[in-house]
């Protein structure tokens, strides 16, 4: 599995909900629920319901929880959350820097003012996976743009 630190746990239920929908036989599914559980640190404190959902192997419950996640009517475990407040602190931290970059660069002589660049989005750091950059576009966060690019929304 991926770094806890900069993956989804919500990427990994999705997965485990795709085998269930596939028709995966067996406990193969649940077996890699639980050990996504215990590869994100998440106990039965953070969120009863996820963990009973899973060890009861109640797929309509998981799926539930799952959907609410992303649809925001339920609140994400704080390690996600997390992991998306730092992805997105990170990208405005990249956008920051290839500004100030791109506009050192575009002003003429050291007496000029200099010009405003034309930069609206960037490729966000590869750090983060795909997946929580598509999830911050999914918010509202971020805006999904052309090539893998994103850029803020307006306001952002």
């Amino acid at each position: 599995m991926l770094d806890p630190n900069m993956t989804l746990l919500h990427t990994a239920l999705e997965g485990v909900l795709a085998q269930l929908a596939n028709g995966s036989e067996g406990d193969i599914p649940w077996s890699t629920a639980r050990e996504a559980l215990r590869h994100y640190e998440v106990t039965e404190e953070d969120d009863l319901e996820l963990a009973a959902a899973v060890e009861m192997k109640d797929a309509e419950a998981l799926s539930g929880i799952v959907t609410e996640w992303a649809s925001g009517k339920r609140l994400m475990l704080e390690r996600d959350r997390g992991v998306l407040k730092r992805a997105l602190k990170a990208y405005r931290k990249s956008l920051k820097v290839t500004l100030l970059d791109a506009e050192s660069s575009l002003g003429g002589g050291p007496m000029s003012s200099g010009r405003k660049s034309s930069i609206v989005g960037i490729t966000p750091p590869r750090r983060y996976p795909r997946e929580v950059w598509d999830f911050l576009a999914h918010q509202g966060r971020l805006i999904a743009g052309d090539r893998g690019t994103y850029e803020l929304p307006p306001g952002g």
